[in-house]
């Protein structure tokens, strides 16, 4: 089994896109007309994969936000990651060092969403593993 992508209800497709652009990922394609309504999928550059789907219908706008705690994206260099996405208007929260190696820096889509970007320290494998847990 594996996990395949997360299904993101939007309020407003255009911005979304426009944010979830600007981040990184790559719009590959849409479903207009589902029952949840039009589905977009979006794709970061090196993922063999659709990672995330933005769920939008005009009748259903986002209200709560809070049973989706984060988003996590994994970078190779968060300072020059975060200085790419302000030069593309998206503001980035401060980073932080909470483990030796390891960087994180917040930001919020246009919805109120929290992502989280990780920078591993070298040699860590991509994504966490149980190791990160001890």
């Amino acid at each position: 089994m594996r996990m395949l992508h997360l299904g993101l209800r939007v309020t407003d497709l255009e911005r979304s896109i426009a944010f979830y652009t600007a981040v990184g990922f790559a719009t590959i394609g849409s479903v207009p007309g589902t029952a949840f309504g039009s589905l977009t999928m979006l794709q970061l550059p090196g993922d063999p994969f659709v990672s995330l789907e933005l769920v939008h219908d005009p009748a259903r706008p986002v209200r709560d936000i809070s049973a989706v705690n984060h988003l996590v994206i994994q970078v190779d260099d968060l300072g020059a990651t975060i200085a790419g996405l302000a030069g593309r208007g998206v503001t980035a929260e401060p980073p932080t060092d909470p483990a030796p190696g390891m960087r994180l820096a917040w930001l919020t889509d246009p919805d109120g969403y929290r992502i989280e970007l990780v920078q591993w320290p070298p040699g860590h494998p991509a994504g966490m593993t149980a190791a990160d847990l001890i």
